[in-house]
């Protein structure tokens, strides 16, 4: 119980202070202009912290949610008698795909569907969809033959076994996957400012073009805050999971 506490805890303190420096990031201006007296304004301006921070959020839950329904579809068809035999091209498939760094993608999606939103979304959605996959698939392999057998027994289909009984046990090793995959997008966003994507990456593009220490500064420690969150709101709800199942 107190382990619980100080989770909770100290995952509140991570939310004020990523509150606190989108909503109050402008009165830190003095500190960030004796560290960069050279820079003014000290504190980026050209888009507001929290519109920043909304916009990456809306490319990395839609792109997320986007891994996450490819992802289930796919593990649960390989997991599939019907679908077996393409469980090894899933697999190169993704390998392929996750070791293409999200630039490439970029590069090649720019031309495509033009600056802005969709080639970060696109880059994104790629790049989150191996964690996810490779974990549904550990998770419904990794449910005991025993419960399904038993499932089989009590006369249920093959759907219902799926829907009721290996999704909820695998849920705990998929949301693994989901973990990964949200948190590692939520810094790999930060590129889809390069193109025009609106993201906490701004003013880390324009930092680094206009040699703005402070703006870096300023858009990085809000980034890995949103990651820190992130992270551990997954870990308490992944206990959750866990204690409900035991």
């Amino acid at each position: 119980m107190r382990q619980g506490w100080s989770g909770a805890a100290t995952l509140a303190a991570a939310i004020g202070l990523l509150l606190l420096l989108l909503f109050l990031m402008p009165a830190l201006a003095p500190v960030l202009a004796w560290l960069s007296p050279d820079v003014d304004p000290p504190v980026y301006r050209a888009a507001s912290f929290p519109r920043l921070f909304v916009s990456h959020a809306e490319i990395v839950a839609a792109s997320s949610l986007a891994s996450i329904a490819t992802a289930l579809a796919a593990g649960v068809f390989v997991t599939r008698p019907a679908g077996r035999d393409f469980r090894a091209l899933l697999g190169a498939v993704a390998a392929i795909g996750q070791s293409i760094p999200p630039v490439a993608v970029l590069a090649v999606a720019v031309p495509i569907l033009g600056y802005g939103l969709w080639p970060t979304f696109i880059a994104l959605a790629i790049y989150g969809f191996l964690p996810i996959v490779a974990n549904v698939i550990a998770g419904i392999e990794g449910v005991p033959a025993a419960v399904r057998e038993a499932a089989d027994g009590m006369g249920l289909s093959r759907l219902q076994i799926l829907r009721s009984v290996e999704l909820p046990l695998a849920l705990p090793v998929i949301l693994a996957g989901v973990r990964t995959s949200v948190v590692i997008n939520i810094g790999t966003a930060t590129i889809g400012s390069t193109v025009g994507a609106v993201t906490l990456g701004t003013p880390i593009i324009g930092g680094l073009v206009g040699d703005k220490l402070p703006y870096v500064i300023e858009g990085a420690s809000l980034v890995a805050l949103f990651a820190i969150v992130t992270d551990m709101g997954f870990e308490r709800l992944d206990r959750r999971l866990r204690a409900r199942g035991r």
